[in-house]
């Protein structure tokens, strides 16, 4: 069943970050907390064995203790932080806390399995306050030091399973075993419980029946839950199955040979982000529309597309979430259809979007931001979501990329759960309450993510973390990883991550850990903020760790504005900011245009060079300045180590795609082929920059969504890629829907209507053509791929960036290339004095390429003058090079 979307998720993280700092998909809200349950406030906080915080005052006639059903008073002494626990738990540092008296702290186990409360009394031994206690920390400190050597799941040692479950705090815990009740056994010092069956338990349906005290509903209960270390599942993720990963079985032929495409450095990595049903279900010549296995149609029109970018540069297929959801029936004859005929609906009418809003809580189709089990494929994706199909043909979709030449790497979403608390689909919550999920001051889980956060930071979370991510590396030759709110996990996390992946070998795992690429949404928001609880893996803090982070400075000023602006017509460099005006009042004065476009691209200068923070140029003002000295809405622009830290991109999954926010910003007369040629300068900017780079799959064949902000619950009507041209780019499908779009109706519908806003054959193959030449100049010239900042400021320049700095346009020169970024409607000539006398020429590979308007573009060796046509990228080289 699919949650209801939390649309006060957008608001609160646009008044967190300001609108125009707002991350990618920190600012769209997917799905949201089931009803909150009846919970009593928990304000004290057990944060080892000896020591409560709780923010009450003492006095010398009060008295604190833990009262516990089980382990009878607990008595509580006034006593100091140490600078450990302080440095442990600086969201606490300044609050008072008790010691727990020494002859009761071998209570605390028994404590813990049971009601939990704080209490103060007055001397005449009245409540003066009681509240529910958070057992996160205790339960680290009395378990984790044996609980994270513990191998939990299913695993197998001649052919007979061990299944383990971490529950310290259940009164018992059975396994159901196909029916029957099979008694487990606790380890006492690492809460594991645990059995090891026969050969004959392989491939049988399990949970887990948890008996466990429940905070959020005030009672013990017995739960009947899947395993989190799950490995496989049956339908709908209703049992877990004892299934051996490395069961022969289960590998498609060839599997144990597989050849990857070469590997090469992060820093020059490229990156196609696409969604598994998008890429296939609308393509009339895949034999298996919307699943895994469209990954092996290789002579389908998508996957002729995606060998055509791999051979012109592209590396890595970045798939959104694969792992098991839960917003989708698994099963396609459970899942709804719309009901309507969409295609027989004007472009303009909000039909479309009311007949797929219908059917989107039944349909098949969400983005996948809704974890429920993170290491198993997801079912709806397999030809048959029972049993272990789901893990073979995940494996055959890798060989499938790996043939025709790209990497995968996996959308990975740990920072939160689909559910929380006694809900159906709540797994980690309902095996140790209160542990998993990360609880504010009041004990209520976090959800600042859109949903009920997880807290990594506790040892066992961040223990399922890297073994979830191992056994994705290890069991289906994943390449890389990208990180959902990233800055939600402790930095400490992911470089636990790193480490760990880092160890596997060939020789012992099948896969070289080093190759594996790491990259992630570094935002700095919600209860994490600022470092409150830990170290955050964020934009600042992991630079240098060869761990990238999504770069928003180059993609803002690129495209204008941001998703949540009243007017959506807000101008960037790539979309007439002062050069071609829209005549929206949003935009300002001319001169408040030119201004805000000359600092814009500054900030694209420092996107290419990768983001660097010690980088130094010329600005738009005259002055010498650095990277980090460039302002961003009140950060650091660059803030990058060394090329590959940043990560740079014009769209993503999230917001309008490229098109549509061009298609908003551009003046609404502007023709389709000035569009494409918009929609290809805004690509180059993240394409020629230093450092890796994503794309959103079909942007470079001008995928429209129909303006939709927010589709990740859209259906296939506004989602679907379409790779043959003659069946449009999805632009004009009817207004976006209403839950997130309804109040850009009325700058959506003369748009959609607009037949200059509806790119032809014509623009789409063009763009892909004119964007894939881009590509190959990038990966095939060493320029673009410098390994360290010192490097970048050797090779890189902007010869004419200063107060005499063309509006609209930006003159790099790197070593013996310069390319010409030029946003204009119009013709623009750059003369670099320093050049005259230097023989250039259009690059070979645009020269010969697909774009023949790029191919009128000039260079006077006498003057050192490039010329070059509106809305054009070009790159010209040195004649020696060119040769």
């Amino acid at each position: 069943m699919k949650v209801t979307l939390l649309r006060a998720a957008a608001a609160l993280t646009t008044l967190a970050l300001g609108a125009a700092a707002l991350p990618s998909v920190a600012q769209t809200a997917r799905a949201a907390v089931p009803a909150a349950e009846a919970q009593a406030p928990a304000e004290a906080q057990w944060i080892d064995r000896a020591t409560v915080v709780w923010k009450v005052e003492h006095t010398a006639a009060t008295a604190e203790e833990l009262s516990s059903a089980d382990g009878g008073t607990l008595r509580l002494t006034p006593a100091p932080l140490t600078d450990a626990q302080k440095a442990a738990h600086p969201h606490l540092a300044d609050r008072p806390a008790f010691s727990l008296d020494p002859r009761d702290r071998d209570k605390a186990a028994t404590a813990l399995r049971g009601p939990l409360a704080a209490v103060q009394r007055a001397a005449d031994g009245r409540v003066l306050h009681r509240t529910g206690v958070q057992i996160p920390g205790v339960l680290d400190d009395l378990y984790a030091a044996r609980a994270r050597r513990a191998r939990l799941g299913p695993v197998f040692h001649g052919g007979r399973p061990t299944l383990s479950v971490w529950a310290p705090t259940a009164r018992s815990v059975s396994l159901d075993l196909d029916g029957r009740t099979v008694a487990m056994r606790r380890g006492a010092r690492s809460g594991v419980w645990s059995v090891t069956g026969t050969s004959d338990w392989r491939d049988k349906p399990y949970r887990y029946r948890v008996r466990v005290w429940a905070p959020s509903v005030g009672r013990t209960v017995t739960n009947e839950v899947t395993d989190p270390y799950a490995t496989a599942l049956t339908a709908d993720s209703a049992r877990s199955l004892v299934t051996d990963l490395a069961d022969p079985r289960l590998a498609p032929a060839g599997w144990a040979a597989l050849k990857k495409p070469e590997a090469v450095p992060p820093r020059d990595a490229r990156i196609q982000e696409l969604h598994i049903r998008d890429f296939s279900i609308a393509d009339r010549t895949s034999a298996h529309p919307g699943q895994y296995l469209a990954f092996t149609d290789q002579d389908s029109d998508g996957m002729r597309h995606l060998r055509r970018l791999a051979r012109s540069g592209t590396s890595y297929v970045h798939l959104l979430p694969a792992f098991d959801f839960g917003t989708v029936p698994e099963r396609r004859s459970d899942q709804a259809r719309p009901g309507c005929d969409l295609a027989a609906l004007p472009a303009d009418s909000d039909q479309q979007q009311k007949c797929v809003a219908q059917t989107a809580a039944r349909d098949g189709y969400n983005w996948g931001y809704d974890p429920l089990h993170y290491t198993v494929p997801e079912g709806s994706y397999a030809s048959d979501p029972d049993g272990p199909a789901r893990t073979r043909e995940f494996r055959q979709m890798v060989q499938g990329l790996a043939r025709a030449g790209l990497r995968t790497v996996m959308d990975v979403v740990y920072n939160h759960t689909v559910a929380a608390g006694q809900d159906g689909t709540s797994v980690l919550d309902r095996i140790v309450p209160g542990y998993y999920q990360r609880l504010l001051d009041d004990g209520s889980v976090a959800t600042s993510t859109c949903c009920p956060g997880t807290a990594p930071e506790h040892a066992m979370m961040g223990k399922l973390v890297v073994d979830s991510l191992v056994t994705w590396a290890k069991q289906y030759k994943v390449d890389g990883f990208r990180f959902d709110l990233m800055g939600h996990h402790p930095k400490a996390n992911i470089l636990a991550v790193r480490k760990a992946l880092d160890a596997l070998t060939p020789a012992e795992d099948g896969v070289d850990g080093k190759s594996i690429i790491l990259y992630g949404e570094g935002w700095n928001f919600g209860e994490a903020a600022d470092d409150a609880r830990f170290v955050q893996a964020t934009q600042r803090h992991m630079a240098g760790t060869g761990i990238a982070t999504f770069s928003d400075r180059a993609r803002d000023a690129v495209r204008g504005g941001g998703p949540f602006d009243e007017d959506p017509r807000v101008q960037g460099f790539a979309s007439g900011l002062f050069t071609d005006p829209n005549g929206s009042p949003a935009n300002g004065t001319p001169d408040e245009q030119r201004a805000r476009l000359l600092h814009a691209q500054d900030l694209i200068k420092v996107g290419l060079s990768g983001n660097l923070a010690d980088y130094t140029f010329t600005d738009t003002g005259g002055r010498r300045v650095k990277g980090s000295e460039v302002d961003y809405n009140g950060s650091p622009a660059g803030y990058a180590a060394a090329p590959g830290d940043a990560l740079a991109y014009a769209d993503a999954h999230d917001n309008e795609t490229l098109y549509d926010a061009l298609a908003y910003k551009l003046p609404a007369p502007t023709p389709a082929a000035d569009r494409a040629r918009a929609q290809v300068l805004a690509l180059a900017t993240a394409t020629l920059s230093q450092g890796p780079a994503l794309s959103q799959a079909g942007t470079e064949l001008l995928r429209s969504k129909s303006l939709d902000r927010n589709s990740y619950d859209s259906g296939d009507w506004f989602n679907a890629i379409h790779w043959a041209c003659e069946d449009g780019s999805g632009f004009g499908r009817g207004l976006p829907p209403a839950a997130d779009n309804q109040p850009k109706w009325p700058y959506a519908a003369p748009l959609l209507t607009n037949p200059a806003a509806r790119p032809g054959c014509t623009e789409i193959t063009g763009a892909s053509g004119a964007y894939r030449d881009l590509l190959r100049i990038r990966t095939t010239e060493k320029a673009f791929s410098q390994a360290t900042g010192e490097g970048v400021q050797d090779a890189l320049s902007f010869p004419l960036s200063g107060t005499g700095e063309t509006p609209g346009v930006i003159t790099m020169r790197l070593g013996r290339l310069v390319v010409v970024f030029n946003a204009t409607p119009s013709r623009q000539s750059q003369t670099v004095p320093a050049l005259a006398g230097t023989p250039y020429a259009l690059h070979p590979v645009q020269a010969h390429g697909s774009d023949a308007t790029v191919k009128t573009s000039t260079y006077e060796r006498a003057t050192g003058t490039f010329t070059v046509p509106g809305r054009t990228v070009a790159v010209y080289a040195a004649e020696a090079a060119a040769r």
